[in-house]
């Protein structure tokens, strides 16, 4: 019945080659721990979609991952996130920067980029 096509794929031919040469404990204990990986993903999955449907029933906002494109992890920085313009000028250290309309490029000194000025003659 053989037609010189494995039926597995050469990734289960590698570990079932690699177990071969394994004492018996040690090839019950490692399918009993792959078997437990792939029932504890699956119990949270189940978990996390009951939590799903209990809170959309319920009326309560659905934390979910948001979709490609929105989000990011700027948005969970908390305390560490950038100040708004407006806690920006209410700090007295930074008034003076914030009225002359200044960043953090403008006191780089010798480290900052040049500048291309038209009719400058650099390309």
């Amino acid at each position: 019945m053989s037609a010189g096509t494995p039926l597995a794929s050469w990734k289960a031919q590698i570990f079932e080659s690699v177990l071969g040469f394994l004492p018996d404990w040690v090839q019950i204990t490692v399918l009993a721990l792959v078997v437990l990986a792939v029932v504890a993903s699956w119990a949270v999955k189940a978990k996390r979609r009951i939590a799903h449907r209990r809170a959309t029933r319920a009326g309560r906002p659905v934390h979910v991952a948001a979709p490609y494109g929105q989000g990011s992890g700027a948005d969970h920085l908390g305390q560490y996130a950038p100040q708004s313009a407006r806690s920006v000028q209410s700090a007295p250290h930074a008034t003076a920067q914030v009225a002359a309309g200044r960043s953090g490029a403008d006191f780089l000194g010798a480290y900052a980029p040049g500048q291309q000025r038209p009719g400058d003659g650099r390309a």
